[in-house]
């Protein structure tokens, strides 16, 4: 006689009720005498009518114990919530963290071995008044060992504060972690078939998605035999799934593909046909054949968007640096191929650093992406502080003889100059986004950390290769100008670029924070240009004024800093940006995406930020132009535009689902079909083509 692991489960489940009485005098003893006890968290304290809070129910099994998904599998008792809420707050579906599998004398549990969250989304109607807004919830679920069980539950409450649509929200950042381990929208509807007491599922997966000990956790009871083993294949851009199956009653089901450690894809398939075609998916081996085809087509497109950024406006101006180091070396073979390395070193090193700390941070928890630095305007401001001093030096207003310019250079020198030139240069062309460069940087979030790093330090060679093609190539060499009396006047030209920069960070931090740091940035160059003055009147006479020169500067920029304005006005920014475009939109929200798109509504979704040239040429180029609107409008297609000026959580994890590491991204959603991916540089053609082709 065979042993059925549903009559254990609906046995276990009519033990827990009998005993919950007894569970819950334990509860009344306090949070700490359960064995996996919860807490009740919220995103924000502050929460504002009309807009969603996400609280956590943060779980801390003790050791040996654990708990469950909301599928237990074949034995166990999902988590449960009786909510208790304020009238106009709605509480959403629970959405649970990838599970692991542990299996015991033949029964499949699916269940969490350490700590874990379970969030839930309040939304809160448009009415609800400023004040307390108390929440309560009693939650039941099932605590284990490998050999006991105890059923456990808990009332937990928490108040939060109704606030102003003005007043500022500050979000905990511990909810970056537990969305982290939350499975992905797989954006893809995948298949699945029952034939022969076989469970087949074809999950549309890119070949080049890393995969390691893949499982799938079906949703719904009743399918598989969740303790038969799992096989899978790969056929091109397709993962194919086969199992044993229990029944066959179901045409749609849902779960979770885990692909990997807290890594894993929400599945959604519909009945169809599937073969159990491809090869069998070999652990080790196909990671590493597929690590290795991605390593080595991102690192070509990290090289050739490396390369391409030399072309584009933001990297110019530093360019123009290394263009008078190569002026003044003149054709001497030795200088040129010593500063052409140092500046390459100072690419690469500062790309490769940059790409480390991304890693870094994300591997913390924190949305993160590239360029993340240029979100912050006190980068900004110490960024225009030294473009405006290197501007004053290219037109003669004081010399740095420890640089590349200057009548007193030496080989130690020049080559410290050129380093730095590079590492400038790498820092300042973070925000530009050119071809190949989204794909390669995208590949840096399912790579291993050592391939990512390779990625981002060939993005630096790519930067770096014209120079390098300088140095070594005697024909291009040949062919460069002898120093002269030209070079002082080219050297005083260059300076314009500079300046032009310098107005092009202070439009940003204007853009980011308000009028004030307008007003802000020109008090502060004035302040730079009168203190870079006074020093290069003093060397005119021969005095030493470079210890007071440097305190001043100091002072200027930590003074400048802690004056700039807060979120507040980064907020307001915001809307008074929005309320003047040609093209209207919303502010992007994944809620509203998916409002949009339940209404059959076309939708253009763009993500952009300020300081992302790309965007800002797309943007005046395609988006906002007239054409573009009218036929939006005549299509009914309704635009959401995500701003990652600023650090933005939400926007860096979709950013992430659709593999890209920064922006731009682009997407369009015709109506009842799979969102479009456009390319990275739009023309009003491209999008209106686009509109009426799905009309």
């Amino acid at each position: 006689m065979t042993f059925d692991f549903r009559i254990f489960s609906i046995m276990l489940a009519f033990m827990a009720l009998v005993i919950a009485p007894a569970a819950e005098a334990q509860n009344r003893l306090g949070n700490s005498e359960l064995n996996v006890p919860a807490t009740l968290m919220a995103e924000a304290q502050q929460v504002k009518a009309g807009q969603n809070v996400t609280l956590a129910f943060v779980m801390e099994p003790k050791p040996t114990w654990h708990g469950y998904w909301e599928n237990p599998g074949d034995a166990g008792i999902g988590m449960s919530f009786d909510w208790t809420l304020p009238a106009g707050v709605t509480a959403g579906k629970p959405k649970f963290q990838v599970p692991d599998t542990l299996l015991i004398s033949g029964i499949m549990n699916y269940i969490y071995k350490g700590d874990y969250a379970v969030l839930v989304d309040l939304t809160l109607a448009d009415d609800i008044r400023p004040g307390p807004l108390p929440i309560t919830v009693k939650s039941e679920w099932l605590s284990c060992t490998d050999e006991i069980c105890v059923p456990e539950q808990d009332e937990l409450s928490i108040t939060l504060q109704v606030v102003g649509k003005d007043a500022p929200v500050v979000l905990d950042k511990r909810f970056n972690g537990f969305r982290a381990a939350l499975p992905r929208p797989l954006g893809s509807e995948a298949s699945f078939a029952v034939t022969d007491n076989l469970f087949r599922l074809s999950v549309p997966l890119p070949a080049n998605v890393e995969i390691d000990s893949p499982y799938f956790f079906i949703l719904e009871d009743g399918v598989v035999d969740y303790a038969a083993p799992q096989k899978f294949t790969r056929d091109g851009d397709r993962l194919i799934l086969e199992t044993d199956a229990r029944g066959d009653g179901f045409d749609a089901i849902n779960g979770i593909l885990k692909i990997g450690d807290h890594t894993g894809f929400l599945i959604s398939a519909v009945k169809g046909d599937v073969a159990m075609t491809g090869l069998p998916l070999a652990g080790d081996g196909q990671k590493t054949e597929s690590n290795g085809s991605l390593l080595f087509l991102a690192l070509g497109g990290a090289l050739l968007g490396g390369l391409l950024l030399n072309l584009m406006p933001c990297v110019f101006p530093i360019l123009s640096l290394k263009a008078i180091s190569l002026a003044k070396a003149g054709g001497s073979e030795a200088v040129v191929r010593r500063d052409a390395l140092a500046y390459t070193a100072g690419v690469v090193l500062v790309a490769t650093a940059l790409g480390a700390v991304l890693l870094g941070l994300r591997a913390s928890g924190a949305a993160v992406g590239w360029a993340f630095q240029l979100q912050d305007p006190r980068i900004i401001f110490v960024l225009l502080a030294l473009v405006t001093a290197i501007g004053l030096n290219l037109a003669g207003l004081f010399e740095l003889p420890n640089v590349n310019f200057g009548n007193k250079l030496t080989g130690k020198d020049g080559a410290a100059g050129s380093f730095w030139t590079g590492a400038l240069a790498a820092f300042v062309a973070t925000p530009c986004t050119g071809p190949f460069m989204a794909a390669a940087l995208g590949a840096t979030i399912v790579l291993p950390p050592v391939a990512a790093l390779v990625i981002f330090a060939g993005l630096g060679v790519g930067l770096a290769l014209p120079f390098l093609l300088i140095a070594f190539v005697p024909a291009i060499r040949s062919r460069l100008p002898k120093p002269g009396p030209w070079l002082d006047s080219f050297r005083k030209i260059m300076a314009v670029p500079m300046f032009l920069t310098s107005i092009g960070l202070i439009w940003l931090l204007g853009r980011q924070i308000g009028t004030d740091a307008l007003g802000l940035s020109l008090v502060f160059l004035l302040t730079v240009s009168l203190i870079l003055w006074w020093f290069g009147g003093g060397q005119m006479k021969g005095l030493s004024r470079g210890a007071l020169t440097s305190a001043a500067m100091v002072a200027a920029v930590l003074g400048g800093i802690i004056a700039l304005p807060g979120e507040e006005a980064m907020n307001s920014q915001k809307l008074a940006h929005s309320s003047a475009a040609t093209l209207p939109s919303e502010p992007f929200s994944e809620s509203r995406l998916s409002e949009l798109r339940a209404s059959g509504q076309p939708v253009f979704a763009y993500f952009t930020a300020d300081w992302c040239i790309t965007c800002k040429a797309n943007e005046a180029a395609a988006i906002q132009r007239t054409e573009t609107a009218e036929a939006f409008e005549a299509a009914k297609v309704a635009v959401l535009m995500g701003d990652w000026t600023r650090p933005d959580p939400v926007i860096s994890r979709f950013l992430e689902e659709h593999g890209r590491a920064g922006v731009p991204l682009y997407l369009y959603y015709a109506p009842g079909e799979e969102p479009v991916i456009l390319p990275q540089i739009l023309t009003v053609a491209t999008l209106v083509d686009l509109v009426d082709k799905s009309v």
